[in-house]
């Protein structure tokens, strides 16, 4: 029975304890800097949807 009662004492720290590290964890992830790779593709989709509307404007009105 006294075991039952730690455990409900224990729950709320433990979730904080996991809050805690999962916020640890994202902050991390979202201060990595993003690849130059990415970056690169990332460019380069944005080129080709330019490109695209642009042509979409032209041939849309003929």
């Amino acid at each position: 029975m006294l075991g039952r009662m730690s455990d409900k004492k224990d729950k709320p720290a433990l979730r904080n304890s996991i809050e805690e590290n999962l916020r640890k964890v994202y902050q991390e992830l979202m201060d990595e800097e993003v690849p130059d790779r990415f970056k690169q593709l990332l460019a380069q989709l944005k080129d080709s949807q330019i490109a695209s509307a642009e042509n979409d404007d032209g041939e849309g009105l003929k």
